[in-house]
């Protein structure tokens, strides 16, 4: 069994704890591979493989981002930064079916009008990314103290972004 996560992979077939370990344990790689080189590919033939830098930890009323060791290094200069973009993967919504959903009642209230996702907040969407800003509070060795996120504990961090 290979470490990369794909998407592909989860949209076929993979049961939420298997995607849950592949995210835990996937190879630290971020490559866009067509499957066919000589020809531009279609989106559905486009493959990516993502690896989180880290996960957000909440314990006691703090919130954290945890990096990586691999990526530690890339911290430098965060801790003068007030605010980060975070994006992450909202992995407990990573299903077929709820890939599969485009349309929503904003905040599942059907009171509110349809949706498309792309103009939603919505867990449910083709691909799980998700961003919020946050406000750094302190940054020691490996750890970014926020302010809060809107994800929950465990969540994986794709990226951060100032």
């Amino acid at each position: 069994m290979g470490r990369d996560l794909t998407t592909n992979a989860i949209r076929r077939s993979a049961p939420r704890a298997l995607v849950a370990l592949y995210l835990a344990v996937a190879a630290p790689t971020l490559a866009a591979t067509p499957s066919a080189p000589a020809q531009a590919p279609s989106v559905a033939e486009t493959v990516y493989t993502l690896r989180p830098v880290g996960w957000v930890r909440k314990a006691d009323g703090t919130t954290t981002i945890e990096i990586d060791d691999h990526y530690r290094p890339a911290l430098l200069g965060v801790d003068q930064l007030d605010a980060l973009w975070v994006l992450y993967w909202f992995d407990r919504h990573d299903t077929p079916e709820g890939r599969s959903v485009l349309q929503v009642h904003p905040r599942g209230d059907p009171e509110q009008p349809l949706r498309g996702v792309f103009a939603t907040r919505s867990p449910f969407r083709p691909n799980l990314i998700a961003l919020s800003r946050v406000r750094v509070l302190a940054v020691r060795g490996n750890i970014i103290e926020i302010d809060g996120i809107d994800a929950y504990p465990d969540t994986p961090v794709l990226d951060l972004k100032p």
